[in-house]
C-alpha cells in the first residue's frame, strides 16, 4: 500500500510534466510589417510544419517592422527565458545592421535554418542598346555617374548586387549612381521612361513586365539558370563571377537551450523535405535555398564580411 501511495503522486507529476511540454508555445518574431516577405515566410513555414505533423503546438507571432529588421531583432534579443523563441530574418538584415549602426550581433543567435531565396535580375528597357550584361558593364564603366541604376533600399541586396558587378567589371564602386526605388513597379517605370538605364529586383517583380515587352532581363545572380526563366543567363555565364540572393532564414534566441536548438534544426530539416512546404514554395514562387545549423552560421559570417566590405567600398559606411 505504501508503495502504491508513493508511485501514484510520481506518476501524476510525470503526466503533468508531459502535459506542460506538449503545451509549450513557440514565439516567432517577424521583424517586418504584416504582408511582407518575412511575415509570409514565418507564417507559411509554421503552418506547413503544422500541416505536415512536424510541430502541431501553438505559435504566437509578433510583427515589429522597420530598419531592415533591426528593430524587431533588437526586441527579440531582449527576450529571455523562452526555450522556443524563433525569429525570421534575411540578407537585408546583414547590411541594415551596419547601415543603422545597430548593436545586434548575428553570431550570438542560434542559426537554425536558411529556407528560401530569390535571386536578383538586372533589366533594361526593351529597346536598349545593350545586347547582354557585358555591353551594359562597358557602358557603366565608361560613365558610372551617367548610368543611373535603380533598385531597393540603399545598402540592400539589389545595391550589393550592383556593387559586386561593378567590382568584377573594374568599375569604381564609389562612383556608381544607384537610386533607391519604392518598389519593383517604380523601378520598371524608371527603366521605361528613361530616368534609369537599368534596374535590379527579384525576378518575380520583373518577369511579368519582361513578358509584356516593357523591359528586357539581361542576367540573374543565381549559380545556375532559373527554371522560371531558362533563357536568362547568369552573371557568371556572362563573364562576371557574382552570385548573391535575397535569402530568408530562421534564428533561435541567444539563450535557446542546446536540446531545443537541435530539435528545431531537425524540425526545419523535415519541413524542407515535406510536400507541404514544397507546395508553399511553388505557389509563392520561392526558390529552395536550404542550409541548417553550423553550416548556416558559417554562411552568415561569410555574408556579413562580404556585404560589409562592399558597403565600405561603396562609401556607405566607414
Amino acid at each position: 500500500m505504501q508503495f502504491r501511495q508513493l508511485v501514484r503522486p510520481l506518476l501524476a507529476a510525470a503526466m503533468l510534466c508531459v502535459g506542460v511540454a506538449a503545451q509549450a508555445q513557440v514565439s516567432v518574431m517577424l521583424p517586418a510589417n504584416p504582408g511582407g516577405g518575412w511575415d509570409s515566410t514565418g507564417r507559411q513555414a509554421m503552418r506547413a510544419m503544422n500541416e505536415a505533423g512536424i510541430y502541431t503546438g501553438t505559435v504566437s507571432f509578433t510583427n515589429r517592422g522597420g530598419a531592415g529588421g533591426t528593430i524587431g531583432l533588437a526586441e527579440f534579443q531582449r527576450q529571455e527565458g523562452k526555450a522556443d523563441a524563433l525569429a525570421v530574418f534575411g540578407a537585408i538584415t546583414v547590411g541594415s545592421i551596419t547601415m543603422n549602426k545597430s548593436p545586434i550581433d548575428l553570431s550570438k543567435y542560434k542559426p537554425v535554418a536558411r529556407l528560401t531565396a530569390e535571386h536578383i535580375v538586372l533589366a533594361v528597357k526593351a529597346d536598349a542598346p545593350y545586347k547582354n550584361l557585358a555591353d551594359f558593364v562597358e557602358a557603366l564603366k565608361a560613365d558610372p555617374g551617367g548610368t543611373p541604376v535603380g533598385g531597393g533600399s540603399a545598402g540592400g541586396v539589389d545595391h550589393i548586387a550592383l556593387a559586386l558587378l561593378a567590382q568584377k567589371g573594374d568599375v569604381p564602386v564609389s562612383r556608381l549612381n544607384y537610386i533607391p526605388q519604392a518598389g519593383g513597379a517604380d523601378t520598371v517605370t524608371g527603366i521605361v521612361n528613361g530616368t534609369l538605364k537599368a534596374g535590379l529586383s527579384g525576378i518575380s517583380e520583373f518577369q511579368q513586365f519582361a513578358e509584356s515587352g516593357r523591359i528586357r532581363i539581361l542576367a540573374v545572380t543565381s549559380a545556375d539558370r532559373l527554371e522560371a526563366a531558362p533563357d536568362v543567363p547568369t552573371f557568371k555565364e556572362s563573364g562576371f563571377d557574382v552570385e548573391i540572393a535575397n535569402w530568408r532564414g530562421i534564428l533561435g534566441s541567444i539563450n535557446m537551450p542546446e536540446d531545443n536548438y537541435r530539435l528545431w534544426i531537425d524540425r526545419f530539416t523535415q519541413l524542407n523535405d515535406s510536400a507541404e512546404w514544397k507546395e508553399v514554395m511553388s505557389r509563392l514562387g520561392w526558390e529552395p535555398f536550404f542550409l541548417a545549423g553550423e553550416e548556416f552560421g558559417a554562411f552568415i559570417e561569410e555574408e556579413t564580411q562580404r556585404i560589409n566590405g562592399v558597403l565600405k567600398d561603396a562609401g556607405l559606411v566607414k
